[in-house]
């Protein structure tokens, strides 16, 4: 997909994105603990079955499983060596469950360290970006990122060697700060100058709690507005499972709102599933 392509396929409707994956895959049996990029590369039935679901729900945009799958982040697990290995075969797990039916975005995120020198970030996105770029993705999402700078290294790595779409959603607090300081107003100015294609929040709070959030990010930006909450603010039950408490009928209600406000890509982050994908669906049809 170039960028006009997708400016194009924004200006026509909403776009609807996917729903969660982590929380769905931990529920089909992904232990706590694990590089869940391997799991899914060992598993793939389970990821398989989720996004043809979801296609099939009305998302337009599948998020590969590549969430983690950076040298800084798979050193964790000792996994550094398989960059390569593991992003070509999770988005050809990818495109064999949606095919041509979705468009497939290849999904970066946090390492989670504050500490990380610029270089070295941008290193780790370059080569992660170059794999998924030849294996074939369709965009880029930068997601769950808690702080601008890096997005800012994902921007300029993606620039670097390949000339797709890339989208970009932090997680941000109710009142719009960021988890590494500063806030999503002045981040999304920052990111749009760099040449992002649409910004946003992802993961967060529910999106009754974000209205005036959106409504600020829409007056920062002219590029597309991305909204993708979880599924309201989760409680533990007695086995340690984070409980979502938003059906996907009260769900698919404030997503409207939040269109009305200015989104203009929409989905669900934890605690979503394909039906909260349908029933947001059908309410902005």
């Amino acid at each position: 997909m170039t960028k006009q392509e997708f400016r194009e396929l924004v200006q026509a409707k909403t776009l609807l994105l996917d729903g969660a994956t982590g929380s769905n895959l931990m529920k089909e049996g992904m232990p706590r603990g694990v590089c869940s990029e391997q799991w899914v590369y060992e598993n793939p039935q389970v990821l398989q079955k989720l996004q043809k679901e979801y296609c099939e729900a009305g998302s337009k945009i599948v998020y590969a499983s590549t969430f983690s799958a950076n040298r800084i982040s798979l050193a964790n697990h000792g996994l550094e060596d398989k960059v390569e290995e593991l992003n070509r075969g999770l988005v050809r797990i990818s495109r064999d469950a949606v095919g041509d039916a979705c468009y497939i975005a290849g999904d970066l995120t946090t390492t989670g360290k504050q500490d990380v020198p610029y270089e070295i970030l941008f290193e780790a996105y370059r080569e992660q970006i170059a794999v998924l770029a030849d294996a074939g993705v369709d965009l880029l999402i930068a997601e769950t990122m808690l702080g601008v700078d890096e997005v800012m290294a994902v921007i300029d790595a993606a620039a670097a060697v390949c000339e797709l779409p890339v989208m970009c959603t932090l997680t941000v607090e109710s009142d719009g700060s960021l988890f590494f300081g500063g806030n999503i107003y002045d981040a999304v100015e920052t990111l749009e100058q760099m040449g992002a294609d649409a910004v946003g929040i992802n993961c967060s709070t529910g999106p009754d709690q974000l209205v005036s959030v959106v409504k600020n990010i829409r007056e920062k930006v002219s590029i597309p507005v991305i909204v993708k909450p979880n599924a309201g603010m989760p409680v533990i039950d007695d086995k340690g499972n984070a409980v979502y408490s938003m059906g996907a009928g009260e769900f698919a209600e404030h997503m409207k709102v939040l269109v009305e406000a200015g989104a203009n890509i929409v989905g669900g982050c934890c605690g979503t599933t394909p039906e909260y994908i349908r029933r947001l669906a059908d309410i902005l049809k």
